[in-house]
């Protein structure tokens, strides 16, 4: 199967850890018709009151404007989306090709359905997401 590696941005918002925050950022985009492909929500290390949530993509005007009156705000952290197929030790051999290279990994969360595999990596600089988007596409 084909690996797909895109430049995205991620769409993030800090909130309290409380139950309805995490719906009051998605009604928004819902009734803006936005289809996510990634959302995260998870509580921020060393701060057991705030959480974060963040989403991918928001496509479209309507969409931008649904997750700005959310208080979603684009992240400034270079992120590649990854589509491609799976495979047994996969995740070792895309991490040790990264610290092969020098890389350093801010984030990283990688699911596998069936056959298919997607990923959101997160890196330091623009020029390291570029680097990493070569390494995923001839690790297969």
């Amino acid at each position: 199967m084909q690996v797909t590696v895109k430049n995205v941005t991620i769409w993030r918002k800090e909130v309290d850890n409380q139950p309805g925050e995490l719906a009051a950022v998605l009604t928004p985009l819902a009734k803006a018709g936005a289809s996510l492909k990634v959302l995260m929500g998870y509580r921020l290390p060393g701060q057991e009151g705030k959480a974060a949530i963040e989403v991918y993509p928001v496509a479209g005007a309507k969409a931008s404007r649904a997750a700005a009156a959310a208080g979603l705000v684009k992240s400034s952290i270079p992120a590649l989306y990854v589509e491609g197929g799976d495979k047994p030790g996969l995740g070792s051999a895309l991490a040790e090709a990264m610290a092969s290279a020098g890389i350093n990994i801010n984030f990283l969360v990688m699911q596998a359905v069936g056959r298919k595999y997607s990923a959101v990596w997160g890196f330091a600089s623009a020029e390291e997401a570029r680097r990493a988007a070569g390494l995923i596409r001839r690790i297969k």
